[in-house]
């Protein structure tokens, strides 16, 4: 089993940044794809951004191309997700998944493909 825990939420100012952090243990090593998601009070959940095995194609929504970046250290089981310029429309709760997949290139970005899920962490961004 793959526990995967989220950090690094808070409640920021629009503007600001903010990088989470979303680390897995369980295994010797959690190198499988991985991505981002959010969910604001009401809405469906959102997928961000995600990164392949092979720490290559990271691959992002429109709505935060150009202000999140994802990446990886395999060494340490850790994904990041750094966002820049937030915005209050960015506020929601933020979840880490992981695919157990083992393809190097792949990457997902559909709630339903992925295995295993953090608990999420707040983000909260005002005006």
């Amino acid at each position: 089993q793959v526990q995967l825990v989220e950090s690094g939420g808070g409640l920021v100012q629009a503007g600001d940044s903010l990088r989470l952090s979303c680390a897995a243990s369980g295994r010797t090593s959690v190198t499988w794809p991985m991505g981002w998601f959010r969910q604001a009070p009401g809405k469906e959940r959102e997928f961000l951004a995600a990164i392949s095995r092979g720490n290559i194609n990271p691959y992002y929504a429109g709505s935060v191309m150009g202000r999140f970046i994802i990446s990886r250290e395999n060494t340490k089981n850790t994904v990041y997700l750094q966002m820049n310029s937030l915005k209050p429309e960015d506020t929601a709760v933020y979840y880490c998944a992981a695919k157990n997949d083992d393809q190097p290139n792949f990457v997902y970005d559909r709630a339903d493909e992925y295995d295993y899920w953090g608990q999420g962490t707040q983000v909260t961004v005002s005006s």
